[in-house]
């Protein structure tokens, strides 16, 4: 590879290191199952769970978001606020990528501006912020911010440090294995898109190596596949352990359900833009020369349809917890004032009919298939819940990689969707799935309901830029209230973490749902 800018330190110091330090070196391979589809390796072309968790093996981050959604070391060692718009962070001296090379502020500088510049602005949410990325010394940067931001750790946490060699590589170099060269516990060794990604050990990763001499990850989408591939013993962990197959796995002599908590909250997004919404009808299937779901009362009306906690304790099989608003009680952005929309199938339909619609109409709804506990199954329930109350529903589950790009540009009128709230408040989802879509200020990327409410936006540019936690917390908990008093987006449920394993290996699950295979751990 070409030399890097700034001169290389062949300094072997170590900080402060991001993880705890891994057991010593074996020789054991681990396969794990994972429950969707990644789309590209890329690390900066598509901000989705699969992908992120997947180009965390292969690279590092600044900051590392750990499983409880902390900001520790990992390529930056410390950090300070210089002033209110400028952060200076100190690097890890002595990392190597996978081919050899030093890493240094090159690198940083590369990675946050092609991440920020990148034409599919997947993580606009996170680099909105960033105006320049400099350097002082090899290893030491700054980034400038727009505004006082007092989530950038978290942001930059979500951005993958590429060697700068590779910032204006097409996706497929990183695909082709070409550029997925990072610094991160595990090296590339092929990808085989849609089917698995093969990695091998880095023995020299600064926190120490990994215990699995080589990982497998295996795309496998279909709950049955999945299973069936846990219980043959073909699988040591598989990611979201199908309901219906739990009692057989708690049955087994040599396997083991793994429950945890989640930050993912899932919800029904609507077309609240269009005037006419391309997948709604009049009952008769004719067209209608208004769009429906522009009426607050209607909204309301289908929220009050859905038997959530039915969905939750039957058709998840208690594997979520029924949602109102972003974030459960305790968290920041929290709101009391958020009014809870109980099930009310009679009330809905008084309400379709004072907003003109006594008829009801018809309606598709969209989701993906694999992507969340029970998504095919939970949408079919809706559909039927909608249909009694007079919304005709027809439901169409498409893969994640068809389905993950089409529901944030706003194809569909109706779609399901989710976000981890991972930074643990309510700017982050605010920004990504309800601020006006504006690629300029790097908001609504996945505002797939075309929402454009003035006071979210004033509200959120105050909270964003607020860095006093006392003042942040009121704007944080209005955020919430006028998303949800409004039914911008109708709350479904959290979903929780199981996943089904061999007992001779041990995982605590994380928050975001992501499953590392540097966190599973051989069993005791």
């Amino acid at each position: 590879m070409a030399a890097k800018t700034l001169t290389r330190a062949a300094i072997g110091l170590l900080g402060t290191i991001a993880i705890p330090a891994m057991a010593a070196a074996q020789e054991t391979p681990l396969t794990i199952g994972m429950s969707t589809t990644p789309t590209t390796l890329d690390p900066h072309e598509d901000s989705s769970a699969p992908n992120n968790a997947t180009s965390r093996h292969i690279w590092d981050s600044l900051i590392n978001l750990t499983g409880t959604s902390a900001n520790a070391p990992e390529l930056a060692t410390e950090w300070k606020v210089v002033d209110p718009t400028h952060w200076e962070f100190k690097l890890r001296k002595g990392v190597k990528f996978h081919d050899g090379s030093e890493f240094n502020a090159d690198d940083v500088i590369a990675s946050l501006l092609r991440a920020r510049d990148k034409p599919s602005q997947s993580f606009a949410s996170y680099t909105r912020n960033i105006v320049n990325v400099t350097a002082t010394d090899p290893y030491t940067i700054v980034v400038e911010t727009k505004v006082p931001d007092p989530i950038l750790l978290n942001s930059v946490s979500r951005i993958r440090i590429i060697s700068a060699d590779c910032k204006e590589a097409p996706v497929q170099d990183f695909d082709n294995g070409k550029c997925a060269i990072g610094t991160g516990a595990y090296s590339f060794v092929s990808y085989s898109p849609g089917s698995n990604l093969t990695l091998k050990r880095n023995d020299s990763y600064f926190a120490g190596p990994s215990h699995w001499s080589n990982v497998t990850l295996r795309f496998l989408p279909d709950d049955g596949a999945r299973l069936a591939s846990l219980l043959s013993n073909e699988i040591d962990l598989i990611e979201t352990l199908p309901a219906d197959g739990m009692a057989r796995v708690e049955a087994s002599d040599n396997l083991q359900v793994i429950n945890g908590l989640s930050s993912r909250f899932v919800y029904l997004g609507l077309d609240v833009s269009r005037d006419v919404s391309p997948f709604v009808k009049a009952a008769d299937g004719s067209d209608l020369d208004k769009n429906p779901l522009k009426d607050e009362r209607v909204r309301r009306a289908m929220l009050m349809s859905i038997n959530r906690p039915a969905i939750v304790d039957r058709v998840m099989q208690k594997n979520g917890t029924v949602a109102d608003q972003f974030v459960t009680q305790g968290y920041a952005g929290y709101s009391g004032k958020v009014e809870k929309v109980g099930y009310d199938p009679a009330a809905a339909k008084a309400l379709l009919a004072e907003a003109g619609y006594p008829d009801g109409f018809s309606l598709t709804l969209h989701g993906p298939s694999g992507r969340y506990v029970k998504d095919a199954e939970v949408l079919q329930a809706v559909g039927q819940m909608f249909t009694r109350i007079g919304i005709k529903s027809k439901v169409e589950v498409l893969p994640w990689s068809m389905y993950s790009e089409a529901y944030s540009k706003g194809t569909y009128s109706t779609y399901f969707g989710s976000w981890g709230v991972n930074t643990g408040e309510t700017t982050n989802p605010t920004v990504a799935l309800v601020a006006t879509r504006d690629e300029k200020k790097g908001t609504g990327r996945y505002n797939g309901g075309g929402v454009s409410d003035p006071k979210i936006d004033e509200v959120l540019a105050k909270a964003s830029s607020t860095l006093d936690e006392a003042a942040r917390a009121p704007l944080l908990e209005e955020l919430s209230t006028e998303t949800f008093n409004n039914l911008w987006l109708l709350p479904m449920h959290y979903e929780n973490v199981v996943l089904g394993a061999k007992k001779t290996v041990s995982y605590t699950p994380r928050g975001d749902k992501y499953t590392l295979a540097y966190d599973v751990k051989p069993a005791d």
